[in-house]
């Protein structure tokens, strides 16, 4: 029983402050806010079946491990993370951050280090579930190379998968030495049939590729193991350039203004975005007539660059960044209907299509034009007065930028160095350079 003290209190504070009239119309008011406080349950109880629901698609992750550390221990696959995810359990998952249900993303620990595990799962629609099913489904992708294959048949295997993928680079023989180091996991000069499987599968994964093709660059995470087609990256502070992304079921009912006015209040100071912005340009001047090629950005998206504690800018996600020479292929009359000729690996047509379409819509524009039309609202809210005008005229040229990079190139340069100049000039000298 609330004791009459209280009872009196709660009284005076309900009941006092209302009029005479209003108290006469309580009874309606209480029904109406009874309606309401059932409407706000119902809402709630959707958000939380939806999130449920979303995550129980989405994240699959043990699924993953079961089907890696059952090849592993059956010798089909090796790796440099093998042994921590599935003997020493050293390498654990932690918090979900996947997007598609055939492509896994968590938040994990490597003997205490944070870490991003990433790897790629059969859509369920097309399985039955069974644990037998997914294991016969899995192990497809390590069919190759067979055995009997020789070092020099292998590394030949190699060279021309990568020609399809980056064109024909006269670095190309320098990168497959990478790939045979990387592959051979216990340093003996060699690389067994399960080593070679697996480097093989990782190399259908397109951000794979890109990662050991820009490993040296600044602002690409680092890969610090793998197991099969699991693998391990170092883990990007903040994985998106706006800390807020509302959920696909939510976007009908949080207004754009209400997300965007909350992403401007929660970002970093604008000195610290300015910083974020350098680096980004420099990643595309590091994809742009690189020792590889040239990369396409096919999909500007700010949930797909990060940063550091530093302020320095990671590519969290380079899914959809394409070699120009395989886009360029596709566009000239290949399409992405086979495993022959789709080299994405087993969801291969269906990451192939993406690239291609994304790709194929703005391929008349240069990566520094979509980065500097994602640019526009996170550079230009919060700006300094005295740098405003010239942002916005420097701004405005660059996202007007149109034809492939390779085509103006002294244009694109142009363009990219002038703006970083006026970003640099405005935060050098102080904390934030």
């Amino acid at each position: 029983m609330m004791p009459r003290t209280l009872r009196r209190v709660v009284h005076m504070m309900l009941f006092c402050p209302l009029s005479k009239g209003l108290q006469g119309r309580l009874p309606a008011i209480k029904v109406k806010y009874l309606l309401l406080a059932w409407l706000g349950i119902l809402v709630v109880s959707w958000i939380v079946y939806m999130q449920y629901a979303s995550y129980s698609e989405l994240c699959r992750g043990h699924v993953c491990q079961m089907v890696i550390c059952d090849h592993y221990k059956r010798g089909i696959i090796s790796g440099s993370s093998c042994k921590e995810l599935c003997d020493q359990r050293t390498l654990t998952f932690h918090h979900c951050m996947s997007t598609s249900s055939t492509h896994q993303v968590y938040v994990g620990l490597w003997k205490e280090r944070p870490v991003v595990i990433k790897c790629n799962t059969e859509d369920p629609v097309k399985i039955d579930g069974a644990p037998d099913s997914i294991l016969h489904q899995e192990i497809s992708l390590f069919d190759k190379p067979t055995r009997g294959t020789s070092m020099d048949e292998f590394k030949e295997m190699l060279h021309d998968f990568l020609k399809v993928n980056l064109g024909d680079q006269p670095s190309l023989n320098t990168l497959v030495d990478r790939v045979i180091n990387l592959a051979d996991v216990n340093s003996d000069g060699k690389v067994s049939l399960a080593e070679a499987k697996s480097i093989w599968a990782l190399l259908q994964i397109n951000e794979f590729v890109l990662m050991v093709a820009l490993e040296e660059k600044e602002h690409t995470p680092k890969l610090l193991g793998f197991c099969g087609d699991l693998y391990v990256t170092e883990r990007v502070s903040h994985s998106s350039l706006y800390p807020l992304q509302v959920p696909l079921y939510l976007q009908a009912l949080v207004p754009e203004t209400l997300s965007t006015s909350f992403n401007h209040w929660l970002a970093p100071t604008w000195p610290r975005r300015a910083r974020i912005t350098i680096g980004l340009l420099e990643f595309v001047e590091e994809v742009f007539h690189g020792s590889y090629g040239s990369f396409l950005i096919c999909d500007a998206n700010p949930y797909h660059v990060g940063y550091n504690a530093k302020y320095d800018c990671k590519m969290a996600n380079l899914r959809n960044v394409a070699s120009e020479a395989f886009v360029r292929g596709f566009l000239k009359g290949k399409r992405c209907e086979t495993n022959a000729d789709c080299t994405y690996g087993k969801d291969c047509t269906a990451t192939c299509d993406r690239l291609v379409k994304q790709c194929n819509t703005e391929v008349l524009q240069p990566n520094l034009a979509k980065v500097c039309m994602l640019l526009q609202d996170y550079l230009l809210f919060g700006a300094p007065s005295d740098l405003r005008g010239d942002l916005e005229k420097q701004l405005r040229t660059c996202v007007t930028l149109s034809g492939l990079a390779s085509q103006m190139e002294v244009h694109h340069s142009l363009v990219l160095n002038n703006l970083k100049t006026l970003l640099w000039k405005k935060i050098s000298n102080t904390q934030y350079s």
